[in-house]
């Protein structure tokens, strides 16, 4: 779900909690070694995110939260903070290209700029695809 969060907005923060969970704490951040990216270059993003980006002439450039059951991919257009606030469940990864992963949840995707020599992105990557395993549902087979 793609929210604006400009605004202190106690609806807005509930549905984002209720979706991917609370903030981790400092402790777990620290355990964690980090739990998020920042100045994140934007190369693509679907329709909706796209007609926000275009709206100023800065350059499109995204920040990722990871949460207990999910990510936030927040991005500015022009004064407005935007979260596209994405479940694991619905969380798809892909590395296309050699220097791009591409984020998707159901219409919405951004695809943002990973060059071979920066290892902290490809890191952090790999870190959200761990973390997405260990949270998906129980298998049928794995119910017995």
């Amino acid at each position: 779900m793609l929210l604006n969060v400009s605004y202190n907005n106690r609806d807005v923060y509930r549905k984002i909690d209720e979706a991917v969970g609370k903030p981790f704490t400092m402790a777990q951040r620290l355990r964690r070694g980090g739990i998020g990216a920042g100045k994140l270059v934007i190369t693509e993003a679907s329709v909706q995110i796209n007609n926000l980006l275009i709206l100023d002439n800065n350059r499109n450039v995204c920040g990722i939260e990871m949460r207990p059951k999910g990510i936030i991919v927040g991005f500015r257009s022009l004064l407005e903070t935007y979260a596209l606030v994405i479940p694991y469940y619905k969380l798809t990864l892909y590395k296309g290209r050699a220097e791009e992963y591409s984020i998707y949840r159901d219409t919405y995707f951004v695809k943002i700029e990973a060059k071979a020599k920066d290892t902290y992105t490809h890191r952090f990557m790999s870190k959200i695809l761990t973390e997405k395993a260990s949270n998906l549902p129980p298998q049928p087979s794995e119910m017995n």
